[in-house]
């Protein structure tokens, strides 16, 4: 099968920016602005994530800055006028944190990312305590892993698995990671599993199975 699917540790970045709570309105601004993120983590004496304090957080105070609020407003968003109102992150964050553990996958990372509408999230150890960040950009590194180190594991994880008396048989391409399977089964069937196999791969962005000679399925491709 393929090999264990990369982890949260194994692309996040560091150092990673973080405040108190107690940090200052416009000690936040200058965080996000120095650092060019568009959120940054608030944590306890302890290390631990608390909240998180984001550029719309911040932004509420320039929106709210010089009008009447209506009775609907503050009937409808009393959260965002007290944000308006606040001076430290305390009063601004939004909680609880959303973030991940470091050893969850690439791809619950993305899912939380997806769902919760964030481009960002704190990343914590067992205990809680902000380890560091990751970001989209970084999920999308591992689409730069290089293609031979691709072609390395699909012979390996997947044809020596699905096939081990034709492996030697079977060759394993990759380009820009594409990779492409070629050869003649002995179960054509199987070109079906061997695609899903390889798709399962770090890195792959698309798939061709070429496997089962003149009487296989018509070839299929698609990207991840």
């Amino acid at each position: 099968m393929p090999d264990s699917p990369h982890i949260v540790s194994d692309v996040m970045t560091y150092p990673v920016v973080a405040v108190r709570r107690d940090t200052r309105f416009k000690d936040l601004v200058r965080a996000l602005v120095d650092r060019n993120v568009s959120a940054v983590p608030v944590v306890d004496g302890d290390g631990r994530v608390v909240g998180v304090v984001s550029e719309s957080d911040l932004l509420l105070k320039e929106e709210f800055r010089d009008r009447d609020v209506t009775r609907a407003e503050q009937l409808r968003r009393p959260s965002d006028l007290a944000k308006a109102a606040a001076l430290t992150a305390e009063e601004i964050m939004s909680t609880p944190a959303i973030m991940v553990h470091q050893d969850a996958t690439l791809a619950q990372a993305a899912r939380i990312m997806a769902v919760e509408h964030v481009k960002r999230l704190p990343v914590v150890d067992e205990d809680g305590r902000l380890r560091a960040i990751v970001s989209r950009g970084d999920l999308l590194k591992v689409f730069l892993r290089p293609d031979e180190e691709i072609e390395e594991e699909v012979r390996r994880t997947v044809v020596s698995y699905l096939f081990p008396a034709l492996g030697h048989t079977i060759h394993v391409s990759a380009l820009d990671g594409v990779v492409t399977l070629r050869g003649k089964v002995h179960d054509p069937s199987l070109a079906w599993v061997a695609e899903r196999l390889v798709r399962a791969v770090e890195g792959v962005v698309g798939v061709e199975a070429r496997l089962g000679g003149e009487d296989a399925s018509p070839d299929r491709s698609g990207d991840v």
